[in-house]
């Protein structure tokens, strides 16, 4: 038997252990080694996603982590892919059971994107806007994601589980401070669309950003749309959100 044989013998006994030992093992050693695994993979699951753990019984969680161990085929062993591939397992392999929360994808995905900021390079090619936001080039930093959810993500926790979503979409931005913590940030459907927009480009002119708004909103005066517009950049531009990229 060639060794890509018994190593794939050994991956299938460490994932299901129903199916048969790898020849040459002992049930025994096999059982320290699938714990091994599969306490690395919970450990991981779970201080990524505390918030989704705390709604579940410890019988719940285990069988969900197992659930993924089991079925879903990580292509990587570095923790934050690791939770990316969880959030991938829940999108598009597991099935909801009634006792699922129905918030549970965008809940997971929300705290998954707290991760993927916490952890964010900083961009040398982005700085903080020192002059006037109408002269400089504005770009969304890359420690800042622009988010839209149904359900209320941010307050859910074991006291508030929304049955319903919300009745309009719920706009965040998810982003590191200068102490490199990660805020949460609430954001008006106009905010989200400015972010939604400077996120799709390295970096983009406020006269440019100005022309694109007056297309979306045709209808409302010049003056207050360039007014709001500069001083909903300036604020964004003090927390780090908005910054000054290169042409």
């Amino acid at each position: 038997m060639g060794f890509s044989t018994v190593q794939q013998s050994f991956m299938d006994y460490i994932k299901e252990p129903s199916r048969p030992l790898p020849i040459g093992t002992e049930a025994r050693r096999m059982k320290v080694y699938r714990d091994l695994f599969f306490n690395n993979i919970d450990g991981f699951i779970s201080s990524g996603f505390p918030v989704l753990k705390s709604l579940y019984s410890h019988d719940a969680w285990q069988a969900l982590v197992q659930d993924f161990f089991v079925t879903h085929d990580c292509q990587s062993p570095i923790f934050v892919d690791i939770a990316q591939e969880f959030v991938i397992f829940l999108q598009s392999e597991y099935e909801l059971k009634e006792d699922d929360p129905r918030f549970l994808l965008e809940l997971a995905h929300y705290e998954y994107m707290e991760l993927v900021i916490s952890i964010a390079k900083d961009n040398p090619s982005q700085v903080k806007i020192t002059g006037s936001v109408a002269t400089e080039c504005l770009c969304l930093s890359d420690t800042a994601k622009v988010l839209q959810y149904s359900y209320d993500v941010e307050h859910i926790s074991e006291q508030y589980q929304p049955e319903l979503p919300t009745p309009t979409p719920q706009y965040f931005c998810l982003y590191r401070d200068s102490e490199d913590e990660v805020v949460f940030l609430r954001l008006n459907p106009l905010a989200a669309q400015v972010l939604g927009y400077l996120s799709q480009s390295e970096s983009v002119t406020f006269d440019t950003l100005v022309a694109w708004l007056f297309s979306a909103y045709p209808d409302m005066e010049e003056s207050i749309l360039i007014k709001g517009c500069r001083e909903m950049i300036e604020g964004l531009a003090n927390k780090g959100v908005i910054k000054e990229g290169k042409q």
